[in-house]
């Protein structure tokens, strides 16, 4: 395998070696286009160590993470500031995953780190079915002039999908033309995640899904450590709740973004956000 990450610690559970795993977990230390509180280049590291705090055994699943085969992989290398090229990266490090037959999870990071990952799914995949959690509709088509930014990915994403394969669970921010679009283009069910995807399973199932959390769809009552926070979010029973549905779905690759633990002193999000891992995990694979 050509060396397109960094090793470090490794996620609680996740002994595979590469040629022996069906999972590549790695990080996205990537924050470039943020456009509120810059810090979750670090998220990777710190879901890692917070994986510590957590056990590898899921009670609710009666499953465990040392059961699966998942090779923790390190963060993929970037040059810093350089957003077109640490994209580039992104999708190569994918793309080594899929071409070995693998699937992935991908640690954020902004939300940005995203569309390669689409772009690099869609290769092996060009009915891919996005599910995306979060609570920004993240659909404008330039952000302060940018249209590579976290506030423009799912419209970007659009550009490579289907349409009416986006799929957007727990939106309760977004502009009016944002939320037209949505409706349009896909599928939008605002404020809630846990009921409206029950009801969207049998249009799911058979499908290539990929899903992509950003932690904000949480309210920060219970994920304060991240980089946009919006009041009057889901609950993290609600989130957890929602992942475990996922057993029912062909997901093919997944990603969660925005931690940013430096804005939590307690580590709440960060022990949340690797126990979000585990669930997601452990009911796709």
């Amino acid at each position: 395998m050509k060396t397109l990450f960094n090793k470090t610690d490794t996620f609680l559970g996740m002994n595979s070696r590469w040629d022996e795993a069906d999972w590549v977990y790695f990080g996205i230390p990537m924050d470039f286009t943020v456009s509120f509180q810059p810090g979750s280049r670090f998220g990777p590291a710190r879901v890692r160590e917070a994986s510590y705090a957590i056990e590898s055994y899921s009670l609710a699943q009666d499953r465990d993470m040392e059961t699966m085969r998942i090779c923790d992989a390190g963060e993929v290398e970037l040059p810093f500031g350089n957003v077109h090229e640490s994209l580039d990266r992104i999708h190569e490090a994918a793309w080594s995953i899929i071409t070995a037959e693998k699937r992935f999870f991908a640690l954020g990071g902004e939300h940005l780190v995203s569309l390669p990952l689409v772009q690099t799914l869609v290769k092996r995949y060009p009915d891919l079915v996005v599910v995306h959690f979060d609570a920004h509709a993240d659909l404008r088509e330039e952000y302060l002039g940018e249209t590579l930014s976290h506030a423009t990915v799912m419209r970007r994403i659009c550009e490579w999908i289907q349409p009416g394969n986006l799929y957007q669970f727990g939106i309760r921010s977004g502009t009016r033309e944002e939320l037209h679009f949505a409706r349009e283009f896909g599928h939008l069910y605002p404020h809630d995640v846990f009921e409206p995807l029950k009801h969207t399973l049998p249009q799911l199932q058979g499908r290539p899904v990929y899903v992509t959390i950003d932690v904000d769809v949480i309210d920060p009552a219970y994920m304060p450590g991240t980089g946009t926070p919006e009041p009057g979010g889901i609950s993290s029973q609600e989130a957890l709740r929602a992942l475990w549905l996922l057993k029912d779905l062909h997901v093919v690759s997944m990603d969660l973004v925005e931690t940013m633990p430096a804005y939590d002193l307690s580590q709440r999000s960060a022990v949340l956000a690797a126990k979000l891992v585990r669930e997601a995990l452990l009911a796709v694979g």
